[in-house]
């Protein structure tokens, strides 16, 4: 059964995560210097999430910082390229190691249309997202049922998925070229930051 707990400012000291754990992001927007951070959401893999909600401008939360920059635990992401800017831009973390589902799914699964986190659900876990909420107000002051129930889906299901895209990337002898790309993510993160274009970067 799903469990979700609700932080103010910050994660509580008590709370702990050992060797791995979900993260995601809900922000204003998609644009990292425009669209704040509003939250962030924690899952441990059995069910749990914690979600940290910031006022704006106010983020000083060393508990979740260190949790973040803790190099013992790994942090997995859907959209870990965004999420690591976001979580750099605002907190001032430098997250690592990372592991990034959308970026398994692409060189494990070559065949798949769609990468996203609702396509990788279905398709591996046979769960079906509801997805009503994604560009919800997530500054509001009072978040609603609905939009907490959203937020914590986006990490409920990715330590499960990492297990599914894992098998199939040692299948297809691809874990080295997964690994070099969740390496170099958070150095990314930081060319987005800085107005560059990665795409563009490594183009001839």
């Amino acid at each position: 059964m799903t469990q979700i707990y609700f932080h103010e400012g910050d994660l509580p000291s008590e709370i702990h995560f050992s060797g791995s754990v979900a993260v995601d992001t809900e922000t204003m927007g998609l644009e990292l210097h425009r669209d704040r951070l509003c939250l962030v959401q924690l899952g441990d893999g059995k069910g749990n999430c914690h979600i940290v909600r910031f006022k704006k401008g106010r983020y000083d939360a060393p508990n979740l910082k260190a949790l973040l920059e803790n190099p013992s635990v790994l942090k997995i992401f859907q959209y870990a390229r965004f999420d690591v800017a976001a979580l750099y831009l605002y907190l001032g973390v430098e997250c690592r190691p990372v592991y990034c589902t959308k970026i398994a799914s692409k060189i494990a699964r070559t065949n798949a249309p769609s990468h996203s986190l609702k396509a990788l659900c279905q398709q591996l876990l046979g769960i079906e997202l509801e997805k009503e909420q994604q560009c919800s107000d997530w500054g509001a002051d009072d978040l609603s049922e609905a939009q907490l129930k959203y937020a914590a889906n986006d990490v409920l299901y990715l330590h499960d998925l990492k297990e599914k895209l894992d098998a199939l990337l040692a299948r297809e002898n691809r874990a080295a070229y997964a690994q070099a790309c969740f390496d170099f993510l958070p150095d990314v993160g930081k060319l987005d930051i800085a107005g560059f274009n990665c795409e563009n970067i490594f183009t001839h």
